[in-house]
């Protein structure tokens, strides 16, 4: 089936929504990412205090879905500040996608650090590396391979709830795709179209995650031949 004039400038809009969708992906998800880390090792620290305030704000957050989190700082954001300065769809989203992802991230890292042997902080220390090149070339590295699946993970998840801005009125893919479909009673056309955008970034995450695996489990793979 050929495609209309009209149809194809919709399909010019749907690669706008896409950048949108992008930036708001890879924008949260390594501001969460680098959120989380931090989180994460703060929350390590043997305080029961920061130990009790994060479990309470983890299991809020965590509990909460992230469409009423959006919510929350679109259309209540103005007021928490003051109605100083309105908040855009894309500062809201971008918000909630941090705050709730953060949570998920240090909880990965939390995870991934006490699955770290503790023999590998002894070897560290018996060795006489500094501590900041222990962390950097002994400790992270193995944090980020076993860590490095359930990243993955979250990156595509925060792919998919991008979808979720666009009820707060970002003009994201999933937007443009649902006023093209509207527009030209063509539901499907545009619909798969805004569905393979997904489909194929989240078949590029898993080819380069696959490489990443391969190459943080090298030295594993030499220890076990």
């Amino acid at each position: 089936m050929l495609i209309s004039a009209s149809e194809a400038g919709y399909f010019q809009q749907l690669a706008r929504g896409a950048v949108i969708t992008m930036e708001l992906a890879v924008s949260g998800y390594i501001l969460a990412l680098i959120g989380g880390a931090v989180v994460g090792l703060v929350t390590l620290l043997p305080n029961r205090a920061i130990q009790a305030v994060w479990r309470v704000y983890a299991s809020i957050v965590m509990g909460v879905p992230s469409l009423l989190v959006i919510f929350l700082f679109y259309y209540g954001g103005g007021t928490l500040l003051g109605g100083i300065i309105d908040i855009t769809p894309f500062e809201a989203g971008l918000t909630a996608l941090v705050v709730v992802y953060t949570v998920y991230v240090a909880e990965l890292v939390r995870g991934a650090m006490r699955n770290v042997p503790r023999g590998q902080f002894e070897a560290t220390a018996a060795l006489a590396i500094r501590p900041v090149g222990a962390w950097l070339h002994v400790i992270m590295p193995q944090v980020v391979r076993l860590a490095l699946p359930g990243l993955v993970n979250i990156w595509m998840i925060v792919l998919k709830d991008t979808a979720l801005v666009s009820l707060a009125g970002l003009n994201d893919l999933v937007s443009h795709a649902k006023t093209a479909a509207g527009a030209t009673k063509e539901p499907f056309i545009f619909f798969i179209a805004a569905a393979l955008f997904f489909v194929v970034f989240s078949a590029v995450t898993l080819r380069f995650s696959a490489r990443l695996e391969a190459r943080f489990g090298r030295g594993l793979a030499v220890a076990k031949a």
